[in-house]
């Protein structure tokens, strides 16, 4: 058969009677291959996945696995990243057109020339951002170590940080610093509606509102928790409240109620009428369909250039050098 990549991935009808979930698992087996999954995946791709987390696990995943082929379920500069990490292996994403607002709101020419503005300035770039950002940069970070980075540097250390502009002013408040920052932001966190938010609390006095960093600060201010994905996940595990009114990604709700089944989570809403949720659209692409179709023809595969890729390489390899000195 031939595979047209024309539209970002292998679109192969399949008999509905396949078992998909069988034949991933025996392609897995047949191929050596492991597949990484974001929590921000539908559901069903959580459930296949060898390992589900936030930015920080998943990249740390990439780094010591043994599989032949990292199949990500995820978006684009996540699969980047495990190529970036494990140059050797083959890095497959289900569909290319899975991208990031947040990497899209930083071209690295743009980029290149604000960093002109502040020489000997220290660049801290989110993981959320392409390999041509990162290469520009000293040091990765995600929102799971992003605080802990930033104080283990001097207190007087001039910081460049992007390019999420919420996280970064979330971070100046948190460690008092300065760090200057990138206007960029992820088109999920921004659009949490603050009035709808406090409807809910209103209706749910019981709830405790948690939110990731990317959002707004207004929406911030409501939470009785911050944190990333996996520390907002492992909140609601150990804390005793039963209800929970959750500022991120919707896909996150899944792991969160699969761990507390006796709890009850309600997705924060946007700033939309029409819709009670908020999600992305981009890591929702990605189908059992597309798994399956990506394991069995290899395609479509994430290349990296040598050069970028040695560049790319120091800043993520420091991110996880400090993560392990730190325990993260």
């Amino acid at each position: 058969m031939e595979v047209n990549l024309a539209e970002g991935y292998v679109n192969e009808p399949i008999d509905s009677k396949l078992n998909l979930v069988s034949e991933i698992e025996k392609l897995k087996k047949e191929k050596n291959a492991i597949i990484l999954g974001h929590y921000y995946q539908l559901p069903e791709i959580q459930d296949i996945s060898d390992y589900v987390g936030d930015s920080l696990g998943l990249a740390q995943q990439a780094a010591k696995t043994n599989a032949d082929i990292i199949v990500f379920a995820g978006v684009h500069f996540m699969a980047e990243t495990a190529k970036t990490i494990c140059p050797d292996k083959k890095v497959l994403l289900p569909d290319l057109n899975a991208g990031c607002s947040l990497a899209d709101s930083c071209p690295a020419p743009d980029f290149e020339k604000f960093l002109k503005n502040y020489p000997g300035h220290t660049v801290i770039s989110y993981i959320n951002c392409t390999s041509e950002v990162k290469a520009l940069s000293d040091i990765i970070c995600t929102s799971g170590n992003a605080l802990q980075l930033v104080n283990s540097l001097p207190a007087n250390e001039k910081i460049v940080f992007g390019p999420d502009k919420n996280l970064g002013d979330y971070i100046n408040k948190q460690t008092g610093r300065n760090m200057v920052i990138w206007p960029g932001a992820c088109h999920v966190h921004k659009r949490f509606s603050v009035q709808r938010i406090v409807n809910l609390m209103n209706d749910h006095p019981d709830a405790k509102v948690i939110a990731h960093p990317e959002c707004e600060s207004d929406v911030l201010i409501l939470a009785h928790h911050i944190g990333s994905t996996s520390a907002l996940l492992k909140y609601s595990k150990h804390d005793d409240s039963k209800k929970y009114i959750v500022a991120t990604e919707t896909g996150i709700l899944h792991q969160m109620q699969k761990e507390n089944p006796n709890k009850t989570f309600i997705p924060a809403p946007p700033d939309d009428a029409t819709c009670a949720c908020n999600d992305c659209q981009y890591m929702k692409l990605i189908t059992l369909q597309k798994v399956y179709n990506s394991l069995k023809y290899e395609q479509p595969e994430i290349i990296v250039d040598a050069d970028l890729i040695e560049k790319a390489k120091k800043p993520i390899n420091r991110m996880l050098d400090i993560s392990a000195k730190l325990n993260l």
